[in-house]
């Protein structure tokens, strides 16, 4: 008998798999990837009887071995009843009122444009460091502020390309814009000496001095000291005497 042009037959092989033994293996494939994924002392609904087979608490059905357990687990009947077991516990569930978040007011000041300054570069004769003192004016700043600054480097700001040789010093107190001074990009010294504040209540003035530290690469040596001036007599000569009257012409 020829086999070889039949439907759904070719020679050499088992033939065309019935329904039973694609639900059949399509069961051992889910029990397999069940048994890598699935944990059964950690589900709540696994049960084992007296008989000693298995039992679903969430779909009431009996099974006679793990394995049959996961497959079930991965049907649609369960999964179905885990969702709508699901919505009956949220529906029942006592709604809890959300935390009410800590409320912060936030003050809204109208700007009133930038406020004026002065600006003086010193430099320090001993240690020859190159120093700037700062002093803005707040004339109608708002009573309960105090201005502050902060040094920000050119990566952070959005309005010029940015470029390393570069900072900025920014100012800030409301209602006033804020106002940035832009001033080399190198190391400033800490020490409180060099680097202070002070508000000036009265005057609504605000002062800040801070020094850039010396560059070991860039100190200039000491300049020598000035020569005496050299002495119109010869080495050998004696100078005249006050007392003496000069020769004769």
């Amino acid at each position: 008998m020829d086999f070889q042009h039949r439907a759904g037959g070719k020679t050499g092989t088992g033939g065309v798999a019935s329904a039973s033994e694609s639900n059949r293996d399509r069961r051992e494939r889910l029990r397999q990837l069940a048994l890598e994924t699935i944990d059964l002392n950690k589900d709540p609904y696994f049960m084992k009887n007296h008989l000693g087979s298995y039992e679903c608490k969430l779909c009431l059905t009996l099974h006679n071995n793990e394995g049959s357990y996961l497959a079930h687990t991965q049907g649609k009947k369960h999964q179905s009843n885990l969702a709508r077991r699901a919505a009956k516990e949220a529906k029942d569930a006592p709604q809890q009122p959300a935390p009410e978040r800590a409320k912060v007011d936030i003050k809204r000041f109208v700007k009133i444009g930038r406020p004026g300054y002065k600006v003086t570069k010193q430099r320090d004769p001993d240690s020859t460091q190159q120093s700037l003192l700062f002093q803005i004016d707040y004339p109608e700043i708002v009573e309960s502020i105090q201005p502050r600054y902060r040094f920000m480097a050119a990566y952070e700001q959005r309005i010029e390309p940015p470029d390393r040789k570069w900072q900025y010093l920014l100012f800030a107190a409301e209602p006033y814009e804020t106002i940035a001074f832009k001033v080399p990009s190198r190391e400033v010294d800490k020490d409180p000496r060099k680097l202070w504040t002070h508000w000036n209540k009265e005057t609504k003035q605000f002062f800040l001095q801070f020094a850039f530290k010396v560059d070991s690469r860039s100190t200039r040596p000491p300049s020598p000291k000035p020569l005496q001036p050299a002495s119109t007599f010869p080495a050998n000569a004696v100078p005249p005497s006050a007392g003496v009257p000069p020769p004769p012409p």
